[in-house]
């Protein structure tokens, strides 16, 4: 039994803690890196005797200060690995801080996959799903829709079970929960058999991939693309799913090092820097981009497909709206750019998802488009942010909760439905507030 001198023991004085991006950094008053249930509810229980708030990180690769601790900082990445599988069910349970990258070792023996990723794999699987990472494809929801099951720590330093039979009415809140219903400790998963992608990258026209798109999405598994502004050029990604047995053709290893790290990250960089100092040369830059980058076909294991290297720090702002308003909005931020004269360096992304029943889903009850904007991490992103905020609050965006937005509950509560159902799980189940910090006070309210 873990005991309240045990967890002093493992608590520390905080030090600076940064997020990926750059955005954010704090000095929480302590720090603790817990490496059991038993330890996550002691460290609460200490948290709640003494008044003090608590907030978990894992991987910080959220841009927003969903993460940010200001009295006690609690690390997850060493609640790892594997704890279960249900093979009959393609279901396994993941300790909470295991990291996406270390999922095809731990699923691959038991043939499973996930049915979707999102672009970066360096995040917790906790971390991921509470703040609504998504990949892309029209028939996919995000990842916090593939959980099943969810057991937490909740403000009493009890532990809580959320499953489909235990508790389930606190499910759609639990998936998604932004951290402010209790310290996630595992999470089960509804997997897919192991399967490989089909890929199809190809540049294509700015007018041409829009008055399309519709079909685009429609005829293949999983869609995108990103537009390079100042340029007419648009770069595709059409990946079609195919059995684990199907005939592998990745990419060898040196088109891979030349695509994916030398132009993907290290020249993007390069270009991002050059841009700072000389902005009138971005354009130009772009149109190079679009000569340079994305055309080529293979076929490879999906997580290798969906998962790209970022090295090249950046800051992100990403909304969700209905999948049908893409072409007008990426028009309007098209015509926002030109008009305010800005130099953007970094492409504009563009995917979509499924709708889902999670009540704080970016695709909640609506089949979503999701446009990303970004800014290199040395360049100050706010007026081109709130600028395209503005465009996306216009087509009743959503934005995401790890990535940067300026919007607060009051005017989140008017485009998420179940909004005032999630404040009220929170207040049953967090009512004094222990897990809570200035972020979610401003989007959920006090």
């Amino acid at each position: 039994m873990v005991t309240v001198e045990t967890v002093i023991a493992g608590i520390t004085p905080g030090t600076m803690w940064r997020n990926w991006g750059r955005s954010e950094s704090v000095r929480p008053l302590m720090m603790a890196s817990p490496s059991s249930v038993d330890e996550v509810a002691a460290i609460v229980r200490f948290a709640r005797e003494r008044e003090f708030t608590v907030k978990t990180v894992g991987s910080g690769h959220s841009f927003t200060a969903i993460a940010r601790a200001q009295d006690l900082q609690v690390d997850v990445s060493r609640l790892d690995g594997l704890l279960g599988v249900e093979l009959s069910r393609n279901r396994v349970t993941l300790a909470a801080g295991t990291k996406l990258h270390r999922l095809p070792a731990l699923l691959g023996p038991y043939g499973l996959a996930l049915p979707n990723m999102g672009d970066i794999d360096r995040q917790t699987i906790a971390g991921a799903t509470s703040t609504g990472t998504h990949g892309t494809g029209a028939h996919y929801p995000g990842l916090a829709a593939q959980i099943v099951a969810v057991t937490m720590v909740t403000a009493d330093g009890s532990i809580l079970r959320v499953s489909e039979t235990e508790n389930p009415e606190l499910l759609p809140a639990a998936r998604l929960g932004l951290g402010a219903l209790g310290i996630l400790v595992d999470l089960t998963l509804q997997c897919v058999p192991a399967f490989l992608l089909h890929a199809v990258e190809r540049p294509g026209g700015f007018d041409e991939v829009l008055d399309g798109l519709e079909q685009r999405v429609a005829a293949v598994d999983h869609f995108e693309f990103y537009w390079w502004p100042h340029t007419d050029g648009v770069m595709t990604k059409s990946n079609t799913r195919l059995p684990a047995d199907a005939e592998r053709h990745p990419v060898g290893p040196v088109a891979a090092f030349v695509e994916d790290r030398v132009l993907s990250n290290a020249v993007l960089a390069l270009l991002c820097n050059v841009g700072r100092v000389a902005p009138a040369l971005t354009p130009g830059i772009n149109r190079l981009a679009t000569r340079v980058y994305g055309n080529r076909t293979y076929t490879d294991h999906s997580y290798e497909v969906f998962v790209s290297p970022r090295t090249t720090r950046f800051r992100e702002m990403e909304y969700a709206i209905p999948r049908a308003a893409i072409p007008d909005a990426l028009r309007d931020i098209r015509s926002l750019i030109d008009s305010r004269g800005w130099r953007i360096s970094f492409p504009v992304e563009v995917r979509v998802a499924a709708a889902d029943e999670n009540w704080l889903s970016t695709a909640s009850q609506r089949d979503s488009g999701y446009i990303a904007v970004h800014r290199y991490f040395r360049d100050d992103p706010e007026e081109y942010f709130r600028g395209v905020e503005q465009i996306m609050r216009g087509y009743q965006g959503r934005p995401h909760w790890g990535k940067i937005h300026y919007q607060n509950a009051e005017s989140l509560a008017a485009v998420y439905p179940h909004h005032a159902d999630f404040v009220a799980a929170r207040d049953r189940l967090d009512p004094d507030r222990v897990f809570t910090n200035p972020y979610l006070d401003r989007v959920l309210g006090v």
